[in-house]
């Protein structure tokens, strides 16, 4: 490197050359004036240093002798505990590399580096690796949700929500509507990089058709490509074909429900006195993430309401009363056309950690039968708890006359929806499902709720053409969806003009780190796809976005039928996918 002279420096040089040779001679005389009294001084304590040094010398053989047993011991018993460390984090830290190695090999390369272009590179190639570090150890928590989007909602719980005119089981009064997850990744809308290209149909066509021919991915299979930015098709091979959709109904489920009730709306369950009677009903408002758990990680606790109810009851001076439960929000069947299944519950307007029997947050368990009465036997337990004698519990419904004594909502609909997506979680589905009925005026059944999700998808002119909804989750077989449909769903839900609709993709689970996706896409694309995954016997589908070697955001769905291992299906798709954010495609 090489440092310009200043001009002040080179004026300066003459005077300090006739200074220096000023000065010279005196300093020599002063060196040799000291040197032969510190010689003397010198010679004298040396044969006293040098006993002491034999002394000590002595002294640290033998401790050292000593701390070198202690630590080859300490060492033993820490080696393997460091070895299980290195062995578990290597994959994690593999894949890191392999996903930040392809960004920063997209950095170009100036013929001639500079001092300042070199610390300026450096210091993007360290601020892109903190980001991904921070991707890999998550900003997610175990259930798949955000943190920093979760401890905000508990934040603002007493400043949010909606109500639809008491019609949705939200009850009046409550919180009014707070921001939530509604801008997160506002670049998803339009903010990926521009500058270049999107891809060509020629060229996608020259990757996926191989790709879409594997055995694997059945006799039927279709696929549609979109650039998110412009809205473009891209690639479509079959696009306008119904096929049965499994889980990506829900990103269907999703859009529907946050443009009906908006992406701030909470669900509130309540607890109401009726007048004269020493009644107390415990009312639901379809709220399926309410949870008995002593910690409730930000989600509506049985636990708060039962504490608050017991107060209000002791301020009247009530301290035995009879307890009754209203679910009256929903109606028809609770049971799925599916029947009894360990991947949903009854669906009711009314339940506690979604009727679980283990304890788990997600994933398949059998699940009680009738979930409003356990929820409120829990209820009943946690009042004794607070000294508070109630009655066995039984169906009712609470009268416009009755006295609310304490409530408790849900977090903003945004975040029930990021966990459904996140963790294909059904009940919330058919709650949502459910609550987008209600918000429509139809019927809260599984038919009323398909038939508000169709209107309100016709509502934001999406095609809706062959497209059938006969449930929210997508676990009944008679759903059908086209591919054109999926991507429709997720450029309308990245529209800058809709940041309501945002959760639609912020819930999408990260290939290789959340949800249903955590296992899968270990290689190649993990990070850089966000996708839908759905699954039934015979049945193998992936919708959701991905960005491309050249920075564009892409939306695809890919649809397919009668496979016969649903293994080798799943594998194929994602070989597709991940061929979409390695592609320029041009």
């Amino acid at each position: 490197m090489v440092v310009p002279e200043l001009r002040p420096w080179r004026a300066a040089g003459p005077l300090a050359t006739r200074v220096a040779n000023a000065v010279r001679p005196r300093l020599a005389r002063a060196r040799n004036a000291v040197r032969t009294p510190v010689t003397r001084a010198a010679d004298a304590v040396r044969p006293g240093v040098t006993r002491v040094a034999n002394a000590l010398r002595t002294g640290v053989t033998r401790a050292a002798n000593a701390a070198r047993t202690g630590v080859t011991r300490a060492a033993d018993a820490v080696r393997p505990r460091l070895t299980s460390a290195v062995t578990a984090a290597k994959p994690q830290v593999e894949r890191l590399a392999r996903v930040t190695g392809r960004q920063f090999a997209r950095i170009p390369r100036p013929k001639t580096v500079k001092t300042w272009q070199y610390t300026a590179t450096a210091t993007t190639a360290g601020l892109a690796l903190a980001a991904s570090v921070v991707t890999v150890t998550g900003p997610w928590d175990s259930t798949g949700q955000r943190k920093v989007e979760r401890d905000r909602a508990v934040a603002l719980q007493r400043t949010g929500g909606a109500d639809h005119e008491g019609s949705s089981g939200t009850a009046g009064g409550q919180p009014r509507p707070a921001p939530s997850a509604a801008f997160v990744l506002a670049a998803l809308g339009g903010g990926a990089r521009t500058s270049t290209s999107a891809p060509t149909g020629q060229g996608l066509s020259a990757v996926l058709r191989p790709l879409l021919k594997d055995a694997a991915l059945g006799t039927r299979r279709t696929a549609v490509v979109v650039d998110v930015a412009s809205g473009r098709r891209l690639y479509g091979s079959g696009a306008d074909t119904a096929l049965t959709p499994a889980s990506t109904t829900k990103i269907a489920t999703a859009v529907a429900a946050l443009s009906a009730l908006g992406a701030d709306h909470r669900l509130t369950t309540r607890a109401a006195l009726e007048p004269d009677t020493r009644e107390v009903v415990l009312v639901g408002g379809g709220d399926p993430t309410l949870t008995a758990h002593r910690d409730a990680e930000g989600w509506a606790s049985l636990r708060t309401l039962a504490d608050r109810t017991a107060a209000a009851l002791k301020k009247r001076d009530l301290h035995e009363v009879t307890l009754s439960y209203d679910a009256t929000l929903y109606a028809g069947p609770r049971l799925h056309p599916i029947g009894v299944n360990e991947n949903l519950a009854p669906v009711t307007a009314l339940m506690a950690d979604e009727a679980r029997t283990d304890g788990s947050a997600d994933g398949p368990v059998l699940r009680v039968t009738d979930p409003e009465a356990d929820a409120t036997r829990t209820f009943a337990a946690f009042l004794k708890a607070d000294g508070i004698r109630t009655t066995a519990p039984g169906p009712s419904k609470a009268t416009n006359r009755a006295e609310s004594l304490a409530a408790v909502s849900s977090p903003p609909l945004s975040a029930l929806v990021e966990r459904m997506l996140t963790n294909s979680d059904n009940d919330i589905a058919e709650a949502l499902a459910r609550q987008t009925a209600v918000a429509r005026g139809e019927r809260a059944d599984f038919d009323g709720a398909g038939k508000a999700i169709a209107a309100q998808l016709t509502k934001l002119a999406l095609p809706l053409k062959g497209a059938a909804f006969h449930d929210g989750s997508g676990l009944d077989r008679a759903d059908r969806l086209t591919a054109n449909l999926l991507t429709a769903l997720l450029v309308t839900a990245g529209d800058r003009s809709r940041p309501d609709l945002r959760p639609a993709l912020t819930g999408l689970p990260v290939a290789g780190f959340t949800g249903t996706l955590t296992s899968r896409y270990t290689e190649g694309a993990a990070g850089l796809v966000r996708a839908k995954t759905g699954t039934l016997s015979g049945v193998n589908t992936l919708a959701g976005t991905v960005v491309d070697q050249d920075g564009r955001l892409l939306a695809f769905a890919f649809l397919t039928s009668n496979t016969t291992d649903p293994g080798a299906a799943q594998a194929a798709l994602d070989r597709t996918a991940t061929a979409l954010a390695a592609c320029g495609c041009r």
